[in-house]
């Protein structure tokens, strides 16, 4: 998205108390255009835009992010990664780790276990992430497998 776009969402989001939502993919932009054909580049710059423009809004929150936990490509590692980047921007914004369920292109992996989803969630609140919580928690399974 343009810069001038983000900035007319942001304007919007403010003046009707919405929020916006990045969906933080992948930190590795290798990885990050294997799983959706693009680099995010532009996504973590308008991000970090975003992130610093306002503090002054904290219910609800104008910036969010989300990662789906996508088992054998986002795991501990690459959620370490972009809690680091949320919490150098600002250690306040609300992230959500979701459970992943097999679909489409991805339909020979497995749905997100309950352990990967919360040693996930541990991995961004050791990274200094104060709001992160798991979504999705229908779609988590109890089944055991190298996560990361």
């Amino acid at each position: 998205m343009s810069r001038g776009l983000l900035r007319q969402a942001a304007q919007l989001a403010i003046e009707s108390g919405g929020c916006i939502k990045f969906d933080l993919k992948a930190w590795d932009e290798a990885l990050h255009i294997a799983l959706t054909g693009t680099t995010n580049r532009q996504t973590l710059e308008n991000f970090s835009w975003l992130a610093g423009k306002h503090h002054d809004r904290p219910d609800p929150p104008l910036l969010v992010a989300s990662t789906l936990l996508v088992p054998g490509y986002i795991g501990v590692s690459q959620v370490t990664k972009i809690a680091r980047f949320i919490a150098e921007n600002d250690p306040t914004i609300p992230y959500s780790l979701l459970g992943f369920h097999p679909d489409f292109f991805f339909s020979d992996l497995p749905t997100t276990s309950s352990d990967h989803a919360h040693a996930c969630q541990q991995a961004a609140h050791d990274e200094g992430v104060q709001n992160v919580h798991i979504g999705n928690r229908h779609l988590l399974s109890r089944e055991r497998y190298d996560f990361d």
